[in-house]
């Protein structure tokens, strides 16, 4: 029945990732509900809303999961995909303008915070049986410096931290929080080489889990988890 079918949201749905990983899930029985700034509304059916959201105002990721909530049902398993960044100037470091830092940091920081905290009021009131499971689309930011990729890297670092400390602090609950890394084989970020596919599939891979696993989840589409002695 429709209505006990697990829920998926995903917080920053483009075309690659978000939209791999939402068919994977709706594949697998859940409704799933996709918000982002250009999501079209119109395309919303009884197993799959979409909904627009600025995800740079974090006091607007509440309302989602409420809506969210009233739709479909309380998510069960979160992916935030979202992320953004303004490049800093070659010819100045630390010249990105500071209200562009600011914006940067909502999205990258704020934002999943928020959601961190909208999703643990969800599970709170989820069986337990449910996946209950948070999932950052991370990168070799927290890891490692790239100039001119400031804002972001300080954003995704942060953001690793965030899942990090929810990791440990809840692991014995049942609940779930993972910053997953797609990497070259060689252990370098993949930038361009970004698989939708793969992560659709880890992702069906870590929520299907019964327990927290380690919460830096570095992968590849050729072989899952690895652990580099590059950027870690």
């Amino acid at each position: 029945m429709a209505g006990n079918s697990p829920v998926l949201l995903i917080l920053g749905s483009g075309p690659n990732i978000g939209t791999a990983v939402g068919k994977a899930f709706a594949d697998k029985g859940y409704r799933v509900a996709f918000a982002s700034r250009r999501a079209d509304s119109e395309k919303s059916t009884a197993e799959e809303v979409h909904m627009k959201v600025d995800l740079a105002v974090p006091t607007s990721i509440a309302e989602v999961f409420s809506k969210v909530k009233e739709a479909l049902g309380i998510p069960s398993v979160v992916v935030y995909n979202a992320s953004g960044g303004t490049m800093d100037n070659p010819q100045k470091s630390l010249g990105v303008p500071l209200d562009a830092f600011m914006n940067n940091l909502n999205l990258n920081v704020n934002s999943v915070y928020a959601a961190m905290q909208s999703a643990l009021e969800g599970f709170a009131e989820l069986d337990s049986c449910a996946s209950k499971t948070f999932i950052m689309t991370g990168n070799a930011l927290n890891k490692a410096v790239f100039p001119p990729m400031l804002s972001l890297g300080v954003g995704k670092t942060a953001a690793a931290h965030l899942i990090e400390y929810a990791a440990k602090s809840y692991a014995i609950t049942g609940y779930k929080f993972y910053y997953a890394d797609q990497r070259d084989e060689d252990g370098s970020p993949a930038w361009f080489g970004i698989d939708g596919e793969a992560h659709a599939k880890y992702y069906l891979k870590l929520a299907e889990g019964k327990s927290q696993g380690i919460w830096d989840q570095t992968f590849t589409p050729q072989e899952g988890y690895k652990v580099f002695s590059r950027y870690i």
